[in-house]
């Protein structure tokens, strides 16, 4: 399989997924729209076998149209959300229409089945000039993914209320599996270009991804050959080519397209079907999963470098300020000093104005001092514990990308926890209010996983999650577990369910050694504590606690791994 980046949606695969939807949507009624994200779109259709949502997007890196699983509930309160589900309210989806190598794909709505069109969902899949459009009877714009303005677009500026007129045509000749063979090269030969220029400039429908899968069903060849002026191109290579391109127009005339993970891209949808498991007949819902898997990565990539670049940056301001405390706690023995001279200027026998002046101020500056000493070590535990706060999220962070506990989507759930974390308890209050965006707070889902004997662990995978495993739900007789004097998981036993044996506690302990920053030890101090211990510090960050009648047992990160290896295989 090529390994290319992102494969964008191109004709081919487009064809696949309607002619997979066309089979499942219609008839349907449209019932919800969210808008999960600036570009995107979820929409979902009931049929008679439930309700089904498919994805359009009109992302310049990732314009799509496929099928989805159910969706989180996000962007439903999107004015875009709102107008299409104002507009669709209670409609029919009566057709789906696409016309010959068009990336521009028509949803037709109407009141029931059976009665004319009234509302169409337009989706244009044309890389940066992607748009999603509704448009009413009168082909008048009711509303649109994105407004294209006469200084973006002098061609084709449209908003809302314009009438709405297709795309330019496009460039080249229609492929057709009728073609005959010395034609068709003829055409391909007509400039001194190279093979793949010659397919993209001659012909429409032809992407950079099928020209590779045309080319030869290795990628280095594939791209080798792609790469030679067509004037080169032995007899042979006319040839191959020649039987890939008639099977692929085969197979777009008699819809007979279904994905295999076969070849010189990532995917493709033509070519002789495989009995083997690398191909599916599911086209749309395949390619979604696809597609979700990839972006979801991307995100996971971005996120964690955005949290890297937050942690080094706190990290950097709480030991700058941590220093500058420290260097005034050392000034403080100089109040003596300054105290001296102050009563040597006073014992002159005759000191001048300027001089009394001089030892009042020294004085000032000594009590100063003086009275300092508290506050500045009140303030040196405070840096201190935001820099643990600080590690503590390094923790979690590189937990969270080093274990296989979560899909994509949780992780990016997680991490997103973890930012509102960083932004809620590390940003001044003053910068807050110029920029405050309220967030609902979702009940925190720790890790849990059960002991041979049935009895559950909990870890925390953030500072709210420690903070809620520790207090608010444990219970008299559990037990709380942490890597000693090193950053990491809450982790808690819930031995107040039942009498632990030394299995279980062992386990916890390998927990505790295994989500903290010691995880790369054989083994490691785990600090084990009554809950009830527990001391909540006040004014301290979430997660940060003081523990008393505290027991050190030692706990190995790797057992701790392979239980995590056998409840993801149990899952």
């Amino acid at each position: 399989m090529g390994n290319a980046g992102l494969q964008k949606m191109d004709i081919t695969t487009l064809k696949g997924v309607l002619a997979d939807l066309r089979d499942e949507l219609i008839p349907s009624r449209f019932e919800k729209a969210l808008q999960p994200e600036p570009s995107t779109l979820h929409i979902g259709f009931r049929t008679l076998k439930g309700l089904l949502w498919i994805e359009l997007s009109w992302n310049a890196d990732s314009a799509r149209l496929v099928q989805i699983s159910s969706p989180s509930n996000i962007g439903s309160e999107s004015t875009l959300a709102k107008q299409i589900q104002h507009g669709l309210k209670k409609m029919a989806l009566i057709e789906i229409k696409q016309e010959g190598f068009e990336r521009v794909v028509e949803f037709g709505l109407a009141i029931r089945p059976g009665q004319g069109l009234q509302k169409l969902l337009v989706l244009e899949l044309m890389g940066r000039h992607s748009n999603l459009l509704l448009i009413d009877e009168n082909k008048r714009v009711i509303t649109l993914g994105r407004q294209v303005r006469t200084h973006q677009s002098r061609l084709r500026p449209i908003s809302t209320g314009d009438l709405y007129i297709l795309p330019p045509p496009l460039n080249g000749v229609k492929p057709s599996s009728k073609e005959p063979y010395e034609k068709w090269k003829e055409r391909l030969c007509i400039l001194p270009i190279s093979l793949k220029k010659a397919l993209l400039e001659t012909y429409q429908g032809i992407s950079p991804s099928l020209a590779l899968q045309l080319a030869h069903e290795e990628t280095e060849k594939a791209h080798n050959i792609l790469a030679v002026p067509v004037q080169e191109l032995t007899e042979n290579n006319w040839k191959s080519l020649y039987k890939n391109w008639c099977t692929w127009l085969i197979s777009l005339e008699e819809e007979e397209l279904f994905v295999s993970f076969k070849g010189p891209t990532p995917f493709r949808l033509w070519g002789e079907r495989s009995i083997s498991s690398n191909s599916s007949k599911e086209t749309s819902i395949v390619l979604g999963k696809y597609y979700q898997n990839y972006i979801s990565k991307q995100k996971i990539s971005e996120l964690e470098k955005e949290i890297k670049n937050k942690l080094l940056k706190f990290k950097a301001l709480e030991n700058k300020l941590l220093e500058k405390q420290k260097l005034l706690i050392k000034k403080i023995p100089e109040n003596k000093l300054l105290q001296r001279r102050a009563d040597d200027i006073l014992s002159l026998a005759s000191p001048k104005k300027e001089e009394i002046e001089e030892a009042q101020s020294l004085y000032k500056k000594a009590k100063k001092l003086r009275r300092s000493e508290s506050v500045l070590k009140e303030r040196v535990k405070y840096h201190k514990e935001r820099i643990t706060f600080i590690l503590e999220s390094e923790s979690f962070l590189e937990n969270l990308m080093t274990n296989a506990l979560e899909n994509e989507e949780q992780r990016l759930q997680r991490m997103h926890e973890l930012i509102d974390e960083l932004d809620d308890y590390l940003i001044p209050l003053r910068q807050k209010k110029h920029n405050k965006i309220s967030r609902k707070k979702k009940t925190p889902l720790p890790f849990q996983i059960e002991t041979p004997n049935g009895l559950v662990i909990q870890v925390g995978r953030n500072h709210r999650q420690n903070e809620w495993i520790s207090f608010k739900k444990a219970r008299d007789g559990d037990l709380w577990f942490h890597a000693q004097e090193c950053p990491g998981s809450h982790v808690v036993l819930k031995s107040s369910e039942g009498l632990p044996e030394d299995a279980d506690i062992q386990l916890a302990a390998d927990f505790a050694a295994h989500f903290s920053r010691a995880k790369g030890n054989k083994r490691v101090p785990v600090i084990m504590a009554p809950t009830e211990n527990l001391q909540r510090i006040k004014g301290a960050l979430p997660g940060t606690v003081r523990h008393s009648q505290g027991k050190i047992c030692w706990g190995e990160p790797s057992k701790a791994l392979k239980n995590l290896f056998i409840s993801a295989s149990k899952a």
